[in-house]
């Protein structure tokens, strides 16, 4: 029991270098988090607002729900699609666009 008590009186209650190497090491978890999350994801965002904005009338086009279609016309924040042989049109969001599938410039 005493050998205890003399090996915790021994140790320092509080070092400076310790504190500076915890904080080291905190700003060095924040700065990974920012490279390996946010910053990703703004670069994606980036991206998929230049896709919307480079929306054409001709585009195929495939929806977050699987919806595949041709844009027939656009408007500022809706787009009407063709679907299918009977030529089915649907008016959706421009945030419902997943992806361009094939441009309207490369089809002819």
């Amino acid at each position: 029991m005493n050998f205890i008590l003399m090996e915790a009186a021994a140790a320092p209650v509080g070092t400076t270098g310790s504190m500076v190497g915890s904080i080291v090491m905190i700003v060095a978890m924040i700065a990974i988090f920012y490279f390996f999350m946010f910053r990703p994801q703004k670069k994606q965002e980036k991206e998929k607002q230049a896709m919307m904005n480079a929306l054409e009338v001709g585009d195929e086009i495939t929806t977050i729900g699987g919806i595949i279609g041709e844009i027939v016309s656009i408007k500022e924040e809706t787009v009407t699609i063709e679907t299918g042989k009977e030529r089915n049109k649907i008016r959706i969001l421009r945030s419902a666009i997943k992806n361009v599938d094939v441009k309207a410039s490369e089809k002819y």
